[in-house]
């Protein structure tokens, strides 16, 4: 697991499940991988917004919708963000496998509605073979993200 996360986890005293499992780089596999449902599955989606990034935060079988992102955000032009673009920002981290804590990296994060519907949250934790379990209530009390309708099916 990555070090900064469970440090921030470790130290805010939440309850929280690390879960080891195959090799998985797609959300929807990463929740098959762990016998879960695709829509408690937080994944990432890395967003280029002016001239910054942020992490937009949606459950494994939803999408970014880039025109409702857009119209919830100051910053434009927006679109999805490459890999290389991004990459460097998480030194830390397997290309894809972040976790959604946007001030663990310096990054403002948006996450979707969708996610509020479910009592839990499962992310990677750094690379395609960890994840981590927790209630969503704690997540969002120490991510602090802004949440907004962003997500199509």
């Amino acid at each position: 697991m990555l070090a900064k996360l469970k440090q921030l986890l470790d130290e805010s005293h939440v309850a929280y499940s690390p879960i080891v499992h195959h090799l998985a780089y797609t959300a929807q596999e990463v929740a098959a991988a762990e016998h879960m449902p695709g829509r408690e599955h937080a994944k990432v989606t890395m967003i280029k917004a002016g001239e910054g990034f942020l992490l937009a935060v949606l459950s494994a079988p939803r999408k970014v919708d880039l025109a409702k992102l857009s119209g919830v955000l100051p910053s434009k032009p927006i679109r999805l963000a490459e890999e290389a673009e991004f990459s460097p920002l998480f030194p830390d981290c397997e290309p894809g496998a972040m976790p959604p804590f946007g001030h663990l990296f310096g990054l403002p994060m948006i996450v979707d509605t969708e996610l509020e519907k479910d009592e839990h949250i499962v992310f990677q934790a750094g690379s395609h073979a960890e994840s981590v379990r927790m209630r969503y209530a704690d997540f969002k009390r120490l991510a602090n993200p802004r949440i907004a309708d962003i997500a199509v099916r």
